[in-house]
């Protein structure tokens, strides 16, 4: 189990630096004018996280190719795109969070209007990353319409306004599903179905491994909540005891602690199932699945 835990760590290390690169390599340098810009996107860009979303992308499209040429710029750009939610995500207005990955949120050092402005520049160079990719033209054009798709009003923004709405509120399973399966599920699913697009996989293999990404993400999202109760805070690298002093619709509020733990297991056993098809080449997403479900940050 040690030996998994450290072969997976390295292996994220390692896909985290090829990701890392691009966005730098596109990027303007933080010392560019307007500087102050610069270096609050890069504030929250660069100080570390898991890139859980790439790291899925790439996994994914290794299970059937590996030539990541075309792969490591669309990994990028979904990365670019995360980082902005979670800089808005933070903002005094809507989560007031004053801690991500471990150190000051983006609006706590730069202020919340150079934050808000660091997460739109975000979002738009998310869109000329992947328009500068040598994709295919159709190609190209499928993964930008369905990434607006996901990460728009009837996707994620859906899924976080309607978590605001729930702020307070005694809300129904129905609708807590409905905001983690946009605000959060998403944008891990998506990583995945754009690796079969890049890959070129049939319609059944995709549809399973969305289902694997389906029930990942929504797997992780339970963990979040019960890390938010259970979890350490420099462990963590964010604040933690929030959702509830906010009354935030989370599965431990509507299920309870011990049944969202349940619930987390059945999701990630019924993940790994969906990669059995493919042996080996998926050891490291059996892998990843099992941190999602023990990680402590």
């Amino acid at each position: 189990m040690q030996k998994n835990k450290i072969l997976l760590k390295k292996d994220i290390k390692e896909k985290r630096e090829l990701v890392n690169i691009e966005i730098d390599r596109f990027l303007p340098r933080k010392d560019e004018y307007p500087k102050l810009i610069h270096k609050a996107i890069r504030h929250t860009l660069f100080a570390g996280g898991k890139r859980l979303r790439p790291y899925l992308l790439i996994n994914t499209y290794l299970l059937f190719d590996n030539k990541l040429k075309d792969v490591l710029i669309i990994a990028a750009a979904i990365e670019m795109l995360h980082t902005y939610t979670l800089i808005h995500d933070d903002l005094p207005e809507i989560d007031n969070d004053e801690y991500r990955r471990g150190r000051k949120t983006c609006h706590v050092v730069y202020g919340s209007s150079i934050a808000l402005l660091a997460g739109d520049a975000l979002l738009v160079y998310a869109f000329e990353l992947m328009a500068e990719s040598e994709l295919d033209e159709s190609l190209k054009k499928k993964l930008i319409k369905e990434l607006a798709q996901e990460a728009g009003y009837t996707g994620l923004i859906a899924g976080q306004m309607i978590d605001i709405e729930s702020e307070s509120k005694k809300v129904s399973a129905k609708t807590l599903e409905y905001i983690h399966k946009n605000k959060t599920g998403r944008l891990i699913k998506l990583p995945i179905r754009f690796a079969c697009y890049l890959a070129d996989v049939p319609g059944k293999k995709r549809e399973n491994l969305e289902l694997f990404g389906e029930k990942l993400g929504l797997a992780f999202q339970i963990v979040d909540d019960i890390l938010d109760i259970e979890g350490n805070e420099q462990t963590l690298g964010k604040s933690i005891g929030k959702d509830n002093k906010v009354h935030k619709a989370t599965f431990p509020s509507v299920y309870g602690l011990e049944k969202s733990k349940a619930m987390a297991e059945k999701l990630i056993k019924e993940a790994k199932s969906l990669l059995e098809p493919y042996k080996e080449k998926a050891y490291l997403l059996n892998m990843l699945a099992d941190f999602i479900l023990t990680r402590k940050y």
